[in-house]
């Protein structure tokens, strides 16, 4: 009976491991991208300006050259602009994650892809196939398809 709650005591040790490893990680990851947002969002508006002055000049001096330039400046200020964007939703999900680690109600839902290291009898015949664990509820489960039908998947 005593090894039983050894055994339940180590893997609640283990997930607690796991969860304060995803929380340290997700503050870093989210430090990280509040700041490359703040230079991201002074980029854009720098950029954003440059070719609007641009395509301005161009067009009033009748220069196909300037007018193209401020188009591509226009069209590269957009890009950094939905690159924040991204980077802002992929903040809120992180805010997310740290709210329900907060809670206790957090579930590991990321992705992993790693190859499984064969033996070398197996390394002759089709090693480069991944087995598949599920995530879902903190349980793994062992799939050797090569589909993947949970988008809760942890490929290993």
């Amino acid at each position: 009976m005593s090894i039983n709650k050894d055994i339940a005591l180590e893997i609640k040790e283990i997930f607690d491991n796991n969860t304060l490893s995803d929380l340290k990680r997700f503050l870093h990851k989210r430090e990280s991208l509040n700041c490359a947002n703040s230079y991201l969002m002074y980029l854009f508006f720098l950029v954003q300006s440059a070719g609007i002055l641009t395509s301005s000049v161009g067009a009033g001096n009748n220069d196909t050259f300037l007018l193209w330039s401020g188009i591509g400046l226009n069209v590269l200020a957009s890009l950094i602009h939905i690159y924040e964007k991204l980077n802002n939703s992929i903040m809120k999900k992180l805010m997310h994650d740290i709210k329900a680690i907060k809670d206790g109600t957090y579930i590991d839902e990321g992705e992993m892809i790693d190859v499984d290291q064969k033996s070398a009898n197996d390394n002759k015949s089709n090693s480069n196939v991944p087995s598949v664990i599920t995530n879902a509820n903190n349980t793994a489960h062992l799939n050797n398809t090569a589909h993947l039908n949970n988008t809760n998947a942890l490929i290993i």
